[in-house]
């Protein structure tokens, strides 16, 4: 009898921190160092918080200064296949010269946001927040 009650114990404690990563998950945080587009949206260098929601891997992407939304975007919650040491913005040069965010990176984590499906060749920008 006590060895199903602590196996319950155990899966129920495992499920909640299960439940706590995830929601854990959906907050993080970037350093833009020249001014990006997202979206459409110019963003000028500076330090942004972001959120996201959805379920699965697609999700809504907002990205704060402050408390104000400045710029939101569809992305996709893709796994890595290591983890980064640091936050990094993965940048596509445009032929106009201007740059567009299309990745962040999570220092830490095995996961990144794919923003508008152009994670392949770009340039990465990283910073140590």
């Amino acid at each position: 009898m006590k060895t199903i009650n602590l196996s319950k114990s155990l899966l129920l404690g495992a499920a909640l921190s299960l439940t706590t990563s995830v929601f854990a998950a959906s907050k993080g945080s970037l350093q833009v160092l020249d001014q990006v587009t997202v979206n459409g949206q110019a963003l000028k260098a500076g330090d942004y918080n972001l959120k996201w929601d959805g379920t699965g891997a697609n999700v809504q992407l907002s990205i704060l200064k402050g408390s104000k939304v400045v710029a939101t975007t569809p992305a996709q919650v893709i796994n890595l296949q290591s983890s980064p040491n640091n936050n990094a913005a993965v940048l596509k040069n445009n032929p106009d010269g201007s740059r567009t965010l299309s990745e962040i990176r999570f220092g830490g984590k095995k996961y990144a946001l794919a923003i508008g499906g152009e994670a392949t060749q770009t340039e990465s920008s990283t910073s140590s927040k």
